[in-house]
Order: C-alpha cells, then structure tokens, then sequence
C-alpha cells in the first residue's frame, strides 16, 4: 500500500546515501595513505629525538608542525637537504621560522 513515487524516492536517496559513504571512505583511505607517506619520508630525514621534537610540538601547535613537516619534506624531495636532521638542527630550523617575541619589560614607580 506504498506509493510508488515514494518507495523510488526513498530508494533514489539510499543510493545517494551509499555513495556518498563509499567517497567519503574513499577520501578517508586516501588521506591515511598520504599521511602514511609522510610519516615514512620524516623516519627518513629525522632522527627519533627530532621527531620526537616535533611530535610535541604537533601537540601545542598543530599549524606549526604541520608547516615544517611540509617544508622538511619539500626539502628532502628537491634535494636540497643533505644528511638527517637531529634536535639540534630541528631547533635551530624552529628558532629561524618562529617569530621572534618581543621582551616586555614592567616598571614600577
């Protein structure tokens, strides 16, 4: 007793709703396999306290590390970074890219 615009409407949106679930798993799989990539180039070009460091820093920052993941990466492809990087460099590397913060000094009179 249903009527039939209906149940091909209803069935018309199931399809809509299933294929929107396969792209978005689609999108989900796609995106894991490209961090995946990432994660195995920064192994690569980063010691374990570096990445150490910047997993910490992902952690108070997210913007910042996604930036110089980036540009590590970037670095790494073009062939323009030479060796791995340790702390010490991902430090220097951070303290270049960082603003610098303005000292605020108070007096009291």
């Amino acid at each position: 007793m249903e009527d039939p615009e209906l149940a091909a409407l209803r069935q018309k949106r199931l399809m809509e709703l299933q294929q929107q679930a396969q792209n978005q798993a689609a999108q989900e799989e796609q995106a894991r396999e490209v961090e995946s990539q990432r994660q195995s180039v920064l192994r690569q070009i980063l010691t374990p306290e570096a990445r150490d460091r910047l997993a910490n820093i992902k952690l108070a920052n997210p913007q910042l590390a996604e930036s110089v993941e980036v540009q590590l990466i970037q670095l790494a492809q073009s062939g323009r970074l030479r060796g791995v990087i340790d702390d010490a460099m991902l430090k220097n590397i951070l303290t270049q890219i960082l603003p610098q913060k303005r000292e605020i000094k108070i007096e009291r009179r």
